[in-house]
Parts: C-alpha cells; structure tokens; sequence
C-alpha cells in the first residue's frame, strides 16, 4: 500500500491559516486591553486552546486535500500458467428477445452470467469473445477482472460486428465455434482451455461430428453452454413485437447434441451457479505463478475536505457564544 500525493505544492495552503491564527491573536490581545481598563478577569488561557486548535486543524485538513493524496495498492495473485478460459457470448438479432419490453433482453442475462461465471474463475486468465455467424475475439485470456468487465460492458452489442445476412433474426451458427481451434485463440503453454457459449441455441444447422473432432484433438478443448431462452419471449421493435421472430423450441435439442459431441455440458440460465462449478471442474488445478495486480486506489481529498468542515463549524458555533 503506497500514499502518494497528485499535487504536493498545494499544500502550502497551510500557510493561509496564519492570517487567521494573526487575527484571533489580535483580537485576544485587544480584549485583554479592554478588560485592563475595565478591571475585568482574564479568561483562563485554556479558552484560547480550542479556537486556536480549530483553525490550525481546519488549516491542515484543507491543505492535504489540495495536496490530493491518493491511497493505492496492490495485492499479490496466483494465477493459473497452464489454463486458460473464453466466454463466448452469442450477440445474434435474437438475443434481444425478452419477455416484455420491460423484461431484460437474453444479452443483458448472458452479460450477468458472464461476470458471474469470470467471478468463480478468479485464478484462470479469461477471454470474451462474440458469436452470430462468426466468432470474434474482442479480449484474449487475461487474468485482470477489471478489464474483462470492462469488454463485456462496452464491447458486447447485437450484431456488432454484424453476421454476413443482416435481415434475418437467426443467424447464429455455432459451427464458427470452429475457428477457436483454428486460429488459435488459447496460447500453447495453455493445456486446459475451456469455452463457455452463452447463447440461445438457436442456431443454424450444426456439424456436431465435424466440431466434436476439432475439440477432442490435442490439446483438449472442454465446452460448457448456457442457454438464454424462454419460449414466450419476442423480439420488439419501438415496443412492438417482430411478427418474423418465434422461439425455436429445438434451440435445446440443439445444444445437447452438441455437448455431447464435444463431451461438453449445457445448463439453463437458472444454473449459472452449477455451470461455474462443471468449469471449474473441467479446468482442475494446476501450475500457479505469482502476479502483482493492481487492486486499486482511493482518493482521499473529499474525506479530508468533509473532514475541514467540522472544526470550522465548531468555531461558527463558538463566536455565537
């Protein structure tokens, strides 16, 4: 843990607070006059303490907080060197289904899944990636879970890039699933790699034999699907459904004969928790190495500026009395 300040030579501020520390001496010393010539008591010294401690305290907390400290630190992480992970997020047309316009969409649902299942494989490095009728890499396997969140917010959209065929709702082809193996998504040193596809399973027709060869050859890639899919969701448009999109009810048939081409398995979106688990599983442990990762920072020049104001509030209180 590192405290470090932004702008150090604010805190010459501080010397602002001799002007008033001046004045509440003056006037003590004025006060002290009127009270010689009236044959009134001196107040106890003590008295002086608190206002003067109040302005020399407001002074300093104000001066810290122009300096701008920031707290920063960074924890040490074992992360897995012979694993890695891509989440692949189906962002086809018909993942905007839902199952009122109120309702959220099966890409919002897959995104929360995401960081779900990312969240229960904090020490494997895990890429994103997005499916219609092609796959694209938008993040390769990374340990930093701030910068997939960061993918899965901002690089996630329907159809972005858009599939080849623009006007029809159901292009997502899970054959292009292919191409992980093919242009080499995983690095060699990785000899556990798992895909987890987040995706309705309405898909066009798929080679189960043809993929399952590609993911049994060595090294191994392990599936795990999670399907997003209701059979009385539509897709809306300016709050009205698209009369050309119906739910494929063979969406699920489709998925199992894949998993099971793959030695894969598929779960509903209500068993993200069990599929995190089955990821796990498939990973298994292995060889760690020792990372520094930076966790995070806090600024604490707000705190100190709220922090000024109740010694200043005590000396407001304190002239009215």
């Amino acid at each position: 843990m590192t405290l470090t300040f932004l702008t150090p030579l604010a805190a010459l501020l501080a010397l602002g607070v001799v002007v008033p520390v001046a004045a509440l001496l003056a006037v003590r010393r004025r006060a002290r006059g009127i009270r010689a010539t009236l044959a009134l008591d001196e107040p106890p010294k003590r008295s002086l303490l608190a206002p003067l401690a109040a302005l020399l305290t407001t002074g300093a907390l104000l001066a810290l907080a122009a300096a701008q400290p920031v707290v920063e630190w960074t924890r040490d992480r074992e992360v897995r060197t012979d694993a890695e992970a891509f989440i692949v997020v189906d962002v086809s047309r018909s993942m905007l289904a839902q199952r009122s316009v109120d309702d959220p969409m099966r890409l919002e649902r897959a995104k929360v899944a995401a960081s779900a299942i990312r969240s229960s494989l904090s020490e494997v490095p895990v890429g994103v990636a997005s499916m219609t009728d092609r796959v694209l890499p938008h993040l390769f396997p990374s340990a930093d879970e701030d910068v997939f969140e960061a993918t899965i917010e901002r690089a996630l959209a329907i159809e972005r890039p858009p599939p080849r065929s623009t006007f029809l709702t159901g292009v997502t082809s899970l054959d292009s699933l292919a191409t992980v193996r093919g242009q080499r998504y995983f690095s060699p040193q990785a000899t556990h790699r798992l895909v987890i596809v987040l995706t309705d399973g309405e898909s066009q027709p798929v080679a189960n034999t043809r993929l399952g060869g590609l993911f049994r050859k060595s090294p191994r890639i392990e599936t795990v699907f999670v399907q997003f899919w209701n059979e009385d969701e539509k897709v809306f448009t300016r709050g009205v459904p698209e009369p050309q999109y119906l739910p494929d009810p063979s969406a699920r048939a489709t998925l199992d004969r894949l998993a099971a081409s793959t030695q894969g398995a598929v779960y509903s979106e209500g068993q993200v928790d069990a599929a995190s688990r089955k990821a796990r599983q498939l990973l298994g442990s292995g060889t760690t190495a020792v990372q520094g990762e930076h966790a995070g920072q806090i600024a604490l020049a707000p705190f100190l500026a709220a922090a000024a104001l109740l010694p200043l509030a005590f000396l407001l209180w304190r002239r009215d009395r």
